[in-house]
């Protein structure tokens, strides 16, 4: 017998925390999240249905967060009934074995049927538009030009290289910089400490490097 918890964790779901912490402490060994995208087809519901086995225990937040509607109520009880699988509900108030929340009354049961289709449908407008909403977002984003593509690729290049130990010279030959002084700048602006042959600590800027030369000779 196990106790498993599932969750239809649409994005704008705000008793997310509760609920996994009620599940937790209630013993459940698995807690089961299904996401805005998989709202309309449950796959992780549907998986859940058929893993189950007889005796065991499972966790909802309410009906109208795992059901998607009244037909599909009455299948799942019908399920749960054959299987003697115990369901409790923690905002419906609702345990089929009638061990917790001994002030639920019949009425309580049947104004949560009666209020199964609104919730459900509400709960399957929100999770479309975050869907909607999501898409759209990716698909405003700007594009990176090849150029500014090449320059990144180009700068990796160079950090990957000298991080992995390579000569200066060959970092150079390697990035396609004409200058030489260009390996040096981009290990500036990403902050890498220079630590082999002549090149070591911190790059100076030129100003640095002339007052530190002219204490040198003094």
């Amino acid at each position: 017998m196990a106790k498993i918890g599932y969750i239809m964790a649409i994005s704008q779901y705000d008793k997310l925390e509760e609920d996994r912490e009620w599940m937790n402490n209630f013993g459940c060994i698995r807690i089961i999240e299904e996401c805005d995208e998989n709202e309309r087809n449950r796959p992780l519901w549907k998986q859940l249905m058929v893993a189950l086995q007889r005796g065991d225990e499972l966790v909802i937040p309410k009906f109208s967060n795992a059901i998607r509607g009244s037909r599909e109520l009455a299948t799942f009880l019908e399920f749960c009934r054959v299987k003697a699988i115990r369901v409790i509900s923690i905002h419906d108030r609702i345990d089929s074995k009638n061990q917790l929340f001994p002030e639920t009354k019949p009425s309580d049961v049947l104004e949560m049927m009666g209020a199964l289709p609104e919730e459900v449908l509400a709960l399957r407008k929100t999770a479309e538009h975050m869907v909607n909403l999501q898409a759209k977002m990716i698909a405003s984003l700007p594009k990176v030009s090849s150029t500014k593509l090449q320059k990144l690729d180009r700068e990796k290049t160079v950090i990957n290289l000298y991080a992995a130990g390579h000569p200066i010279d060959e970092i150079w030959r390697a990035s396609g910089f004409k200058s030489r002084s260009s390996v040096f700048r981009i290990l500036n602006k990403h902050g890498i400490k220079l630590n082999r042959g002549n090149h070591s600590g911190p790059i100076k800027k030129k100003n640095e490097e002339d007052t530190s030369k002219d204490m040198d000779k003094s």
